[in-house]
């Protein structure tokens, strides 16, 4: 039951103490930001961090307000993680602004339904509603709230234990719009709330992903989608069955890609890609969506939002919920678009060569007896190679750094692989990074030993059941550590994961073509400075040179 606020008192208490007032004439989500930014200021690091707590941006919040359309006179309004109320008062705001002749129809009504969980955020979140509801009253839009402290995840759901489940028999009402940016960190999977969502749960789950698919269940056909969020739903197994039954519900419309990972939440100091989700409840759209297109749309930050860069992209080869792994691929630019159309189109993968790409082993803190600072290879240990041993192309060992680069021989059994010729990849990449991909050669007479130690850290390509040739080892690590490898990746994947199933579903040209590639590339003086030149014109003379889809 929604109830109006005209003042504080009447539904949160007294306000805390130094909380700011409205100053006079003041928007309300300027209101909302200057009392958040308060509210954030009191919190420790350790507690925002645990909280999920890092409010959105007036400039953010602005833009995705106005990705929302109303053409009713009355619209249902949910933001499951309110915060201090920004959003909320964002869309409000444009909806005032909403002119009739651009937009159709302008809302006499809009009911709110806020859930915030943070106790501390509740009496600033009413303060911020409070003055909402009376500044649009006095511009002709009626605003109702309803204000709950209850987690909405929580509020969601029924049962207890193994029998916890959504909704139970009796759904809430269905909303028209929901606009959030949802708290993001890590639950245990015997958490109530990944129990009532087991469905798209894998490995550790993170709380986001929850908000988006519940947030999903509960719009009206044709309802409008909105979210903030990390990128790293769109890629990689653990979020693999969250895409599937996601993308069963919502046809994503527009997505807004953050290039830099620090910008959209410079506040809060956070490194974390992020996106803009647009898009409408829809259920079973694929299955009609031969000529959808989506709209990405992006910026270096939220400073430059309102002159971004756009690309259109054919729906199927943005999203292929055909396939196994329902990947969200977002191309940024023509650039993008002309070198996913490229790789997509060549006929092999790591598979059809007989390869296989695998985790290194080794895993240190599992692994400390048997790893030594100084050792005898090969009489008493092997090598030991982390990601700092692994450089564009170049595979150094020994570094004599700070990391132990010695394993032992004894008792270590499947930790240690034998010598043999391999690609190393390291599996993360450094933050803001210019490329993704770090790939190198490992080659077996580059040292004198039976076995070698991968950590944990790194990935490697190998032979199923034989050797990997010198050839086909420079061949693929060129590619992987190509400007036009790295422009693929980064439309499939926004962390700083290189995950193994990413790899081994990426398309690679034909054996031939690869084996002459690394022929050549290895024979060169200082194969890193030319490399690029020799994988365009190998694998994609249409796009090297001066063109406008140039990757060189």
């Amino acid at each position: 039951m929604t109830q109006t606020l005209p003042v504080l008192e009447s539904v949160g208490g007294p306000p805390a103490a130094g909380q700011p007032e409205p100053a006079p004439a003041e928007s309300p989500t300027a209101y909302a930001d200057r009392v958040g930014a308060w509210y954030v200021s009191r919190q420790s690091t350790q507690r925002r961090k645990a909280q999920g707590l890092y409010l959105t941006s007036v400039g953010v919040a602005e833009y995705m307000a106005g990705r929302i359309e109303a053409r009713a006179q009355r619209l249902r309004l949910l933001d499951p993680a309110a915060g201090a109320g920004v959003l909320c008062c964002a869309v409000v705001e444009a909806l005032v602004n909403l002119a009739a002749e651009e937009a159709g129809t302008k809302p006499a009504h809009v009911e709110i339904v806020a859930h915030e969980a943070d106790d501390g955020l509740l009496a600033p979140l009413h303060a911020v509603l409070a003055y909402l509801t009376e500044w649009a009253r006095h511009r002709g839009l009626a605003v109702a709230v309803d204000v709950s402290g209850e987690d909405f995840l929580r509020a969601c759901s029924v049962g207890s234990g193994a029998n916890v489940a959504l909704f139970g028999t009796d759904p809430p009402s269905p909303f028209d719009v929901v606009v959030a940016n949802p708290p993001y960190f890590k639950i245990a999977r015997d958490d109530p709330r990944a129990q009532a969502l087991a469905e798209i749960v894998h490995g550790q789950p993170n709380i986001y992903a929850f908000f988006m698919a519940v947030a999903a269940r509960l719009l009206r056909p044709d309802g409008k989608f909105v979210f903030i969020t990390p990128r790293s739903f769109a890629s990689g197994p653990y979020f693999r069955k969250f895409r599937g039954a996601f993308f069963r519900l919502i046809q994503p419309t527009e997505v807004h890609v953050f290039r830099s990972r620090r910008d959209a939440f410079r506040r809060d100091d956070v490194l974390q890609e992020n996106v803009i989700l647009c898009g409408v409840r829809r259920d079973r759209w694929a299955q009609a969506a031969d000529a959808a297109q989506l709209l990405v749309t992006s910026s270096d930050g939220k400073d430059d939002m309102g002159q971004p860069g756009k690309c259109i992209v054919p729906m199927r080869r943005a999203l292929d919920l055909s396939s196994a792994d329902k990947v969200l691929r977002l191309p940024t630019c023509d650039a993008d678009e002309a070198v996913v159309e490229l790789v997509d189109a060549w006929p092999s993968n790591l598979q059809a060569f007989g390869l296989n790409i695998s985790t290194g082993p080794v895993v240190p803190f599992r692994a400390t007896k048997y790893i030594c600072d100084a050792g005898e290879v090969p009489e008493t240990h092997a090598p030991l190679l982390w990601m700092n041993h692994v450089q564009p192309l170049r595979t150094t060992w020994p570094l004599a750094r700070h990391k132990p680069e010695y394993i032992a021989h004894e008792d270590t059994g499947a930790l240690l692989l034998p010598n043999k010729n391999y690609v190393l990849i390291r599996r993360f990449s450094a933050k803001e990074e210019p490329r993704r991909l770090t790939a190198a050669p490992y080659l077996a007479n580059a040292l004198r030993t039976p076995v070698v130690g991968l950590e944990n850290h790194l990935n490697y390509i190998h032979r199923l059941g034989g050797d990997l040739t010198e050839d086909e080892a420079w061949g693929l690590a060129t590619l992987y550590s190509s400007r036009l490898l790295d422009r693929y990746f980064r439309t499939i994947n926004g962390n700083t994961q290189v995950s193994a199933t990413e790899l081994r579903a990426m398309p690679l040209p034909a054996h031939d073509v690869l084996v002459n590639l690394g022929r050549q590339i290895k024979q060169l003086p200082d194969p890193l400075a030319t490399l690029d030149q020799y994988v365009s014109r190998s694998l994609a003379p249409g796009l090297h040179g001066g063109t406008s889809v140039g990757f060189d």
